[in-house]
């Protein structure tokens, strides 16, 4: 049984592609049944190909006993010649002040310490067998975890109960980015088979015994009534049918992605190009593609899309994907209120969801202003061509400063604000404009301006005012230049900055 059962792990080690020469492989330990399985068996592939092995023990401080289920790790890891990595963390205090469920931030601790070991054994010299010139060595860094299949079936459930779609039903993953499952298809019945014939004992966790917890009810009662009373091959069944259902939902997730893609609306104005950190906050999807999309994909395209605001969707139900459909289907405009502080606005022919913080937080990037003396401007520079006006540029304004007839204000946009609009000077409020021009109202309200009084310079992203232009006789040209975070921005030399104001 103990061979049988090794080599059906190596087995779905290696059509999983889970672990190949040359990997760093952390694995968490907790010392119970599951894990001393796990540890084990990665133990005995090490033999067989040539892989660096740690074990990792996180003392979460719950139970009084923890103590002593670190020093049973550290004694196997020494006799298997291991290499043991302790970490004692206070998870009750991290989950109070955090606002968190002890769970959450023991996954967190967790995943820290796998983390921190892995980034010691990169910087460790790869084992001398480990290079083969016959063979191509694969260095990747892998977190080992215990799960195995009645968890798989329990987390399903867990998911199925409370409402989930295919991802959730999809349950626990064999390899997910760098955690991999190596005991996935193996039940609990087999892993205590294999250590009795190996001759190992392990430690008890007295959690895993009351119901406190959702999942121990659903461990102890339901699936053990399932195996019972309906069929006793439930578990297994349950897992063949989280592998199809894994499959469907990744080739759905290609074919979502591809439709995310063409139902975006392209960028109508720089600062959509300009600040990459900005537009993970926000989202703006064409109505009349959505619109021909199959109502199965829009709820995937919606939902695919609200990820792309906030990099979580706990609290996203099917009834808020509904009521964005609604949404879709009224006539007129509208706004939607979602969890997670997401905004939903449809106006003209675009969906528009938004994180509430930037919507509060308009700012996209630093200005700076560089003051030009006229003579210091060449004289076959576009500034001499009347058709031209400046030269054309995304980030950078050119304006005659002493056109100025107060101070220059970076400010959000009020009530009597207007725009010079052609070389006849004829104004025209930019609340027309800005609604001309087909703009989102809750996007014109994140608006900020550069002003002089009411008298608008330049809307950054839109359009500058024609009553600033640098003309033939301009003196003194003033220069606005947009940078983004990263400090990157047009060029050009550096020159004399001023602070804005004018005399």
């Amino acid at each position: 049984m103990k061979n049988e059962i090794y080599g059906k792990v190596k087995k779905y080690i290696d059509v999983c592609d889970m672990i190949a020469a040359g990997d760093f492989v952390a694995a968490g330990i907790s010392g119970g049944a599951d894990s001393v399985c796990l540890l084990h068996i990665l133990w005995r592939l090490r033999a067989e190909r040539p892989f660096q092995l740690a074990a990792v023990h996180v003392n979460h401080g719950l139970r009084k006993e923890a103590g002593e289920d670190a020093a049973f790790v550290r004694k196997l890891c020494m006799e298997w010649e291991i290499p043991f990595f302790l970490r004692e963390v206070d998870v009750s205090g991290y989950a109070v002040r955090h606002k968190v469920s002890t769970e959450e931030a023991g996954r967190l601790f967790r995943y820290q310490a796998f983390e921190e070991t892995l980034a010691g054994l990169g910087c460790a010299e790869a084992e001398p067998q480990a290079a083969s010139e016959h063979m191509a060595i694969r260095r990747r860094h892998r977190i080992a975890v215990a799960h195995n299949a009645q968890d798989r079936a329990e987390t399903m459930l867990f998911h199925l109960f409370r409402g989930s779609g295919l991802r959730g039903l999809s349950s626990i993953r064999p390899v997910r980015e760098a955690v991999i499952r190596p005991l996935l298809q193996l039940s609990r019945a087999e892993i205590e088979e294999y250590l009795a014939t190996q001759g190992l004992s392990w430690r008890e966790d007295s959690t895993n015994e009351g119901d406190a917890y959702a999942r121990n009810r659903i461990r102890h009662h339901i699936l053990p009534c399932a195996e019972r009373e309906i069929c006793s091959a439930a578990v297994a069944h349950m897992g063949d049918l989280a592998d199809l259902l894994a499959e469907t939902e990744d080739y759905l997730a290609r074919e979502t992605e591809k439709l995310y893609e063409s139902c975006l609306e392209e960028p109508q104005d720089e600062m959509a190009a300009f600040s990459e950190a900005g537009e993970a906050h926000r989202q703006v999807l064409r109505l009349d593609k959505l619109k021909e999309l199959d109502p199965v994909m829009q709820k995937r395209v919606l939902l695919h899309a609200i990820e792309r605001v906030v990099p979580y969707r706990k609290d996203i139900t099917a009834r808020h994907i509904e009521g964005m459909l609604v949404l879709l289907e009224k006539d007129g405009c509208g706004k939607l209120s979602l969890p997670c502080e997401i905004r939903v606005c449809k106006e003209y022919n675009v969906l528009t969801l938004r994180h509430a913080a930037e919507i509060l937080s308009p700012q996209t990037g630093s200005f700076s202003f560089v003051l030009w003396e006229r003579e210091a401007i060449p004289e076959n520079s576009l500034f001499y061509k009347k058709e031209q006006n400046i030269p054309e540029n995304r980030y950078t304004k050119w304006f005659d400063y002493d056109k100025i007839t107060t101070s220059l204000l970076l400010r959000p946009r009020k009530k009597g604000d207007y725009l010079t609009i052609d070389d006849a000077f004829h104004t025209q409020s930019l609340k027309r404009y800005l609604i001309n021009e087909k703009i989102p109202k809750e996007k014109r309200d994140s608006l900020f301006v550069l002003a002089d009084e009411s008298h608008v310079l330049w809307v950054p992203g839109y359009r500058t005012s024609s009553g600033f232009r640098v003309e033939a006789d301009t003196k003194r040209v003033l220069e606005v230049r947009l940078e983004n975070t990263k400090g990157e921005n047009d060029g050009g030399e550096n020159r004399g900055i001023v602070d804005g104001s004018a005399g």
